[in-house]
């Protein structure tokens, strides 16, 4: 990365449900370390961990040239309802739409189905008088008069953050410019997003729904934000804070105090960008990502090494795994699949005798019942403790000592007791349901974008992946295995390979037809190029920058669009036909036809600048293997035989390129433990990484 300090320790926080994960990078080696996320007070449990992974590496605070942060805050602010008190201003007439949303029932047979209740209530939803039309002309000039009434009203009603959106914003933001120009001098501290700014797009529910969502947990966000940064420098820290946004890009620190809003999939995206990077050093097109936490986990598709992109995103949504019961958001994200299933995800026994696991999280307070802080539900955690995969004195690199017994005692009573099971056969049904929730989101959600599972090669990351990966990849058809080293810290140690970048979007309509004008195209894309390029120069001044254009295209008269690769360099009218070639393309792939005679237009313009890295060496071939040598053994559940069984345990240090672990076995280091079920054999490929293959 080109930030200026290239030859200085790099630092990467990830901040999850249940740890905050630390991975530190100087003079070609590294170190990591997991420490108990600080719900109450975040910045606390990250300057543990900077404490901790400093005096592991001898480095001091001063000797740290990046810190890249990714955090689950907006996201946690948004679904606790722990925001700022928020004021909407709209069009008059419109102060509903936030609450009317999209009129459709996205759970059709639930009478009594629970739409998600707006972040700002009726009371404090306010409509002024003004109005542009579709093409951005004035119809009725803002009333500053009534905005300047407004702000006695917001004061009185103790408002924190204000969200402005007006009708047709997207095409022009001068009234809203203008609104914000008054009210902050009548009210100083109180911040304000608008909505052109934010997501200067087309379809104001969703734009006012991402507006709003911004102003929530900015003031939350900027506090933690300055808190933390104040925090570093106290320790002596003097290099540049940067944090990583949901599309995978790194920005700095006053752009994500800006627009909090791009940080929701924040720690996700760090793992997606660790998946692709592997999977273009060693050669593999056809990559399924499997991160899981402590409190969730996520599954990404990738392709010729680059994760699925897209701009739409729900958040806190009423129904877990329902598209369309959450707040839509209109932002830069990696495409991914997220389920409440994680190692502190809490298992129970529903009224019709059925096991249930997630989404409710023990979290890291008060944690798993083997924990021993006071958790009393048994977890996924507590399963695998109870099934022989996890040592008990060896979890986070034994800073974290596990109670077995309060683990089985948990199961017993939570799942083994209501269905009459023994400790062994409810602690299995656990692990089962916990891998076939997962393997079933990963085959729902490659179905929805026409992908195959078979074929991929899964990458496995996350604390708790390594442990359920061989058996998610046997449920899903996949042969192939890799846990990376690091694997426990995988998204933090992504976050040291993310590019500076930012994406700029912009909703325009253009008819491909006689009427296309490429000037007017040209002059649009280098207005975006200078407003990426003012974030992105401002992180990686003297790097070279990559620059990927998108258009939303539809068929004239369609209700919506699909996102299509623009080619680089300028547009002539040549670039028409070539365009409607693209899109058409790009249809017969999504839908397998294309609709003769329909003329074809584009809503949105999408830009992303981002600084250029130089991708990691490729990987050389696989040498011959060696036998590893075990340290141990231990006795693991084998879900073939449904009983315990004596297997060999190995230590990640031990192990060098090319060493082999027939199965079953357990490879164990610090952050994760590995399972290698028996009829997988695992191999330390060139590139340090467990590489665990089916035996035929």
């Amino acid at each position: 990365m080109s930030t200026g300090h290239k030859d200085r320790a790099r630092l990467a926080v990830d901040i999850g449900g249940t740890f905050t994960d630390l991975a530190l990078e100087w003079d070609g080696k590294h170190e990591s370390v997991k420490v108990l996320t600080t719900p109450r007070a975040p910045e606390e449990g990250v300057l543990t961990g900077v404490e901790e992974i400093l005096k592991l590496s001898k480095l001091k605070a001063a000797d740290l040239g990046l810190i890249i942060h990714g955090t689950t805050l907006a996201t946690n602010a948004i679904i606790e309802r722990k925001g700022a008190k928020t004021a909407l201003i709209v069009t008059e007439g419109f102060r509903d739409s936030i609450e009317i949303a999209f009129e459709h029932r996205f759970e059709q047979y639930d009478i009594f189905m629970r739409k998600p209740p707006p972040l700002v209530p009726r009371e404090l939803r306010f409509g002024i008088p003004e109005r542009l039309d579709g093409r951005g002309n004035v119809l009725l000039p803002l009333d500053e008069a009534a905005v300047r009434a407004l702000a006695a009203k917001l004061e009185a009603a103790k408002v924190e953050a204000i969200a402005v959106g007006y009708m047709h914003a997207y095409l022009d933001g001068a009234h809203e410019r203008r609104t914000r120009d008054i009210l902050a001098g009548l009210l100083p501290g109180v911040s304000i997003t608008l909505s052109s700014e934010v997501s200067p797009e087309i379809r104001e529910y969703e734009r006012w729904s991402t507006a709003v969502a911004n102003a929530y947990v900015q003031p939350v966000m900027d506090r933690y934000l300055g808190r933390l940064d104040a925090a570093l420098r106290a320790k002596g820290t003097i290099c540049p804070l940067f944090l990583i946004t949901s599309g995978g890009g790194l920005a700095a620190l006053e752009t994500a105090r800006k627009f909090p809003i791009r940080l929701v999939e924040s720690g996700p995206a760090g793992g997606a960008i660790l998946a692709a990077a592997l999977a273009r050093q060693c050669g593999l097109d056809k990559v399924l990502s499997f991160d899981m936490g402590g409190t969730t986990a996520k599954i990404c598709l990738i392709d010729n090494g680059e994760p699925q992109h897209s701009r739409a995103f729900e958040v806190a949504r009423q129904y877990r795994f329902l598209k369309g019961s959450g707040l839509p958001l209109r932002i830069p994200v990696i495409e991914m699949v997220e389920i409440g299933a994680g190692g502190g995800s809490i298992a129970s026994v529903d009224s019709m005798s059925r096991v249930n696991v997630g989404p409710e999280s023990a979290g890291a307070e008060p944690g798993p019942a083997s924990y021993g802080r006071g958790g009393s539900e048994p977890t996924v955690t507590d399963a695998d403790v109870v099934l022989g995969r996890i040592d008990p004195g060896y979890f986070a690199g034994g800073s974290i000592k596990l109670s077995p017994d309060k683990a089985g005692a948990a199961v017993d009573k939570s799942v083994g007791k209501p269905l009459g099971l023994v400790r062994l056969d409810a602690a299995f049904g656990v692990s089962e349901i916990v891998e076939e929730n997962m393997a079933n989101a990963a085959r729902v959600h490659a179905v929805e974008r026409g992908k195959e599972l078979q074929d991929r090669t899964m990458i496995a990351f996350g604390g708790a992946a390594p442990i359920h990966a061989a058996r998610l990849a046997e449920k899903l058809g996949i042969r192939r295995v890799m846990v990376p080293s690091g694997a426990g810290v995988g998204s933090a140690v992504g976050f040291l390979m993310a590019p500076v970048a930012y994406e700029v979007v912009r909703s325009r309509y253009v008819q491909l037809d006689s009427r296309f004008d490429p000037e007017y195209v040209n002059a649009l894309f280098a207005e975006m190029r200078a407003e990426a390029e003012a974030v992105v120069k401002a992180g990686a001044p003297d790097a070279t920058l990559i620059e990927t254009r998108t258009a939303d295209m539809r068929y004239r008269g369609q209700g919506h669009e699909i996102t299509v690769s623009l080619p680089p360099g300028k547009f002539d009218a040549a670039s028409r036909e070539k365009l409607v070639k693209l899109y058409e393309d790009g249809y017969a792939a999504t839908f397998g036809r294309t609709i003769p005679g329909l003329d074809v237009e584009i809503m949105n313009w999408t830009l992303r600048l981002a600084a250029e890295q130089a991708d990691r060496p490729k990987s050389p071939p696989q040498p011959a293997d060696t036998p590893a040598t075990a340290r141990g053994s231990r006795a693991v559940y084998d879900p073939a035989d449904q009983d315990m069984k004596t297997v060999s345990v190995y230590h990640r240090t031990d192990l060098s390129i090319g060493s082999l672990v027939p199965g079953p076995a357990v490879i164990a280091e610090d952050e994760t433990t590995t399972i290698v079920p028996k009829n997988f054999a695992a191999r330390i490929n060139p590139i340090g990484a467990i590489l665990l293959e089916k035996v035929p």
